[in-house]
């Protein structure tokens, strides 16, 4: 069996409807107060699966990704539909992981079940905090507890489960956040997704944080903060194999290793994006944003691709670099000098290597430290230089 029929591939479907918009969101969901035709989606996510699966056919699907958006607002058969058209148009591998991002509030726990049996095996919950005083502030629907319920619910209905949490929020100390990560932990088991507020350009929080009605933490704050974040889920049998993703050994996302480790997958729905191997080119594609454009889109030509970009060598390499770098696995050095057709720069690796930014396994793997970590741009930006 040759490498590119067993390589990972992934499919990511794209729910991109919310209830509300949180503040800090800057992805690509909508607001719709008329019920959405769920069946009319269907259709058009069958229907781009079908069209994708046309141009790279024959794969082996290790991952489906149902994100958004909120795609636990999907009914369960609608779910269940979308998993049917990709093992229509693709073999699905036996131990396949379908995962689907929920919102921890009680109305969508109730459909756990429905999704366990249209074939979802993962759920990832957004909780992002587990105090009321944040969630409001995050603009959250949810309470804590009814949060920790819902976490409770997919305990019962699924074997495998991840929550999200956002830190380096207002007034948050180092120790409330050594707390709150203790009492996830406990409720989280296997797997936690933890990222660090970020005020992003055009969201409501830009404007508050501009007209200083937002204080977030100061850098020293910031880095104490993700300092008790590694210790904390270190200590706690949850390290880091990815900058801000924590799990049990065997227990990381499978999807997101998909993405890390560069290989492919589809994105399928509004905004979707992809990476697909035609004919040796590595394509980059993305879809129309606006749900319902992207609708009439695919039920006119059957797909909603709006950029197909050849990646050249060197966009390759720089990707599997940028990616690859966040995993505390590292990299293959020598898979980046077939991809780009130069290796990287000894000069500069000893530099780092000097500074205690970077690692070289014996098996000549390239790792960054935990001292790197925290200015892994810096370090991406010096070895790709």
């Amino acid at each position: 069996m040759s490498h590119a029929e067993r390589e990972a591939f992934g499919v990511y479907v794209h729910w991109p409807f919310c209830l509300s918009k949180c503040p800090y969101c800057d992805f690509n969901s909508h607001v719709r107060h008329a019920p959405v035709d769920e069946a009319r989606f269907v259709r058009a996510f069958a229907r781009e699966i079908e069209t994708t699966a046309a141009r790279v056919p024959g794969r082996e699907v290790s991952s489906i990704f149902l994100g958004g958006g909120t795609p636990s607002l999907m009914q369960p058969q609608t779910v269940g539909a979308v998993l049917d058209a990709i093992g229509k148009h693709w073999q699905v591998s036996r131990d396949v992981e379908v995962t689907l991002e929920a919102n921890p509030t009680s109305v969508e726990a109730t459909r756990f079940r429905g999704y366990r049996a249209a074939g979802v095996n993962r759920v990832s919950l957004g909780v992002q905090a587990l105090d009321d005083v944040s969630l409001k502030a995050l603009g959250r629907l949810h309470t804590a507890r009814e949060a920790l319920d819902a976490v409770a619910i997919a305990r019962s209905a699924f074997d495998r489960y991840s929550f999200d949490l956002i830190y380096a929020r207002p007034d948050q100390t180092p120790q409330m956040w050594a707390d709150e990560l203790k009492q996830a932990i406990s409720e989280a088991a296997e797997h936690l997704s933890l990222y660090q507020l970020t005020i992003e350009e055009g969201t409501p929080f830009f404007g508050l944080h501009a007209a200083g009605k937002l204080q977030t933490p100061d850098e020293a704050t910031a880095r104490a903060l993700y300092d008790v974040t590694q210790e904390v889920c270190t200590r706690e049998g949850l390290p880091a194999y990815e900058i801000s993703n924590h799990a049990r050994t065997g227990a990381e996302c499978k999807h997101n290793l998909v993405y890390w480790r560069g290989e492919q997958y589809a994105g399928i729905g509004p905004g979707a994006h992809g990476r697909l191997d035609i004919d040796g080119v590595r394509h980059a594609t993305a879809t129309e944003r606006r749900p319902e454009a992207w609708l009439l889109n695919v039920e006119e030509r059957g797909h909603g691709v709006v950029t197909d970009d050849s990646l050249n060598s060197e966009e390759r390499a720089d990707e599997f670099l940028l990616m690859g770098l966040r995993l505390a696995e590292g990299i293959d050095p020598q898979r980046y000098a077939k991809l780009s057709g130069r290796k990287l720069d000894p000069h500069r690796i000893a530099m780092l290597r000097e500074e205690g930014a970077i690692a070289v396994d014996a098996d000549g793997r390239l790792r960054v430290t935990k001292s790197g970590f925290p200015v892994l741009d810096a370090v991406v930006a010096d070895l790709a230089a």
